[in-house]
This record gives C-alpha cells, sequence and structure tokens, in this order.
C-alpha cells in the first residue's frame, strides 16, 4: 500500500511533505505532486506535513478521490523526483 496525493493539492501544490519523505517517491505535476507507489514506503512521515490535508494512505481515500491512486500512479511513471522545497502556486 502507498500514500497518495489527492484532490486538495491540484493548484496550490505545497512541497512541505517532500522535505521529509525518507524515500524521495514525490514526483511533479504542472498543477499538484505525485507518489510514486513503487518507491512509497507508508512511513506516514508527509502526510501531517501537507498543509492542505491533501495525501491519504491508499486504504483511506475517501471515495470520490479514488481515481487519484491511479492517477498518481500514472503520473508519477517516468518523472524524477522532487527533493527540494519550492513555493506553491499561486492559487495555493
Amino acid at each position: 500500500m502507498a500514500y497518495v496525493v489527492t484532490a486538495p493539492c491540484d493548484g496550490c501544490k505545497y512541497t512541505d511533505c517532500i522535505t521529509v519523505c525518507p524515500c524521495d517517491c514525490f514526483r511533479e505535476g504542472d498543477r499538484m505532486l505525485y507518489i510514486d507507489p513503487d518507491e512509497c514506503i507508508d512511513c506516514d512521515a508527509c502526510r501531517s506535513e501537507c498543509p492542505v490535508e491533501a495525501i491519504f494512505p491508499e486504504n483511506e481515500v475517501p471515495a470520490e478521490w479514488n481515481h487519484y491512486i491511479q492517477l498518481n500512479a500514472d503520473k508519477a511513471a517516468g518523472r524524477p523526483p522532487i527533493t527540494e522545497k519550492k513555493p506553491p502556486l499561486a492559487e495555493g
């Protein structure tokens, strides 16, 4: 099981979570971050760092956001890890 970035991240892209990730499993998209499920070690470090509460364990993702499980896997594939904190998007 991996952690999943969901809807509240879309448009804000805070990177507080990446600073505590011990395995560099976060990937950066244009409008949000994604977690590579193959790299995530389920440590729970990122969840409490997210200021918009967008990160959930896969089995706790709210039903209306279940499609983010596959979206994270798809969007993370082939992208390099994001390992340095960046400013959030303007709409965040």
